[in-house]
């Protein structure tokens, strides 16, 4: 199924989302993502396994299954969130794509220029620039 890369180690999130064929169209229009594994259910209409790449680390999609007490829930105690370089980009990207802004981007109290975004499918992300060293 998914290939042996620095991809599968650390901590690696797993979300579940009504349409995950679409969150994954989503995620690589918005955040760049590389797919690297898909397994379509049975059904063939819902995915029941995909291996997303984005920004060097792995995320995990799939569709619910109610049927199997998987049902949806939508996201309000994680966020996952994207530490990269150039945040502006990152962020128009993001929001061209179609994020809502929930806390725009901008330099905050400790230093980091910061955001959060939530997808069309109710997950919450940021995005996050490192202060530059003084």
């Amino acid at each position: 199924m998914a290939t042996q890369d620095s991809n599968l180690s650390g901590v690696i999130p797993y979300i579940n989302v009504d349409g995950a064929a679409d969150a994954i169209a989503f995620y690589k229009r918005a955040f760049g993502a590389e797919e690297l594994a898909l397994m379509p259910a049975d059904d063939g209409k819902r995915v029941m396994h995909c291996h997303l790449s984005i920004n060097g680390g792995g995320l995990m999609v799939s569709d619910t299954f109610p049927e199997h007490g998987h049902g949806f829930q939508p996201s309000h105690s994680h966020t996952l969130q994207l530490v990269v370089e150039d945040g502006d980009a990152w962020w128009s990207r993001a929001v061209e794509a179609g994020c809502e802004v929930i806390t725009p981007f901008q330099t905050m109290f400790w230093g980091d220029r910061w955001g959060q975004l939530r997808d069309p499918h109710q997950i919450n992300w940021a995005i996050n620039e490192l202060a530059k060293p003084v």
